[in-house]
């Protein structure tokens, strides 16, 4: 590891399982012996940020709301430079091994800058339709990791699994996937082993 810490991004749409994925993360963060921070990105509102603070997972310090005040992807991609301040201050107070920057719930055309991660996940869920891999958004083609939850749910919610597994291997075939269920805190074990060796122990991306 590297003095700095590892800045990795979590994007996705509304509801797609993004919190929900620091949750699960951050008890397999703390196994591993090392030490995180959180970013949260809302439009007006700490909501997000208040709710990882409220979960006992991590201490209330190493936890910062970010307000956008506007489109989500603006503050992680146009103009990213309140959150790498909000970064930057997390590491000048603390010893971190990696920064977890969640955007806030945005469309599937949002991607992170390279000035603020150095490797980034995007979350999409199987109960926001199948059509999604098909809609090619930049998110889904150009994260270094790409999660599809809530796999649980296809039967229920008349979504073809199968299709979406052809459409995303026919769209990003050279990038990790993952599909998961975050609902339980073991969907998030392979995402954590894929992290480790391709972001904090290996070659980040970017």
């Amino acid at each position: 590891m590297s003095a700095k810490a590892v800045r990795i991004g979590i994007g996705g749409p509304v509801g797609s399982g993004k919190t929900r994925l620091i949750e699960c993360l951050l008890p397999l963060i703390h196994e591993a012996g090392l030490k995180p921070a959180v970013i949260t990105n809302d439009l007006v509102t700490l909501e997000d940020a208040m709710r990882v603070k409220a979960s006992g997972l991590i201490e209330e310090t190493l936890v910062i709301g970010v307000e956008t005040g506007a489109c989500p992807h603006t503050a992680i991609r146009e103009d990213p430079s309140v959150n790498i301040q909000a970064a930057d201050a997390l590491e000048r107070d603390n010893s971190l091994d990696l920064i977890l920057i969640e955007s806030g719930g945005d469309n599937l055309a949002a991607t992170f800058s390279s000035e603020l991660v150095d490797y980034w996940i995007f979350v999409i869920d199987c109960a926001a339709g199948d059509d999604i891999p098909r809609k090619r958004g930049l998110g889904m083609l150009q994260a270094d990791l790409l999660i599809v939850n809530k796999v649980d749910l296809a039967p229920h919610v008349g979504a073809d699994l199968n299709r979406i597994r052809h459409d995303v291997q026919v769209n990003r075939p050279q990038k990790a996937t993952i599909y998961t269920n975050l609902r339980s805190p073991e969907g998030a074990w392979e995402v954590f082993d894929i992290i480790k060796r391709e972001a904090l122990f290996g070659c980040a991306v970017h």
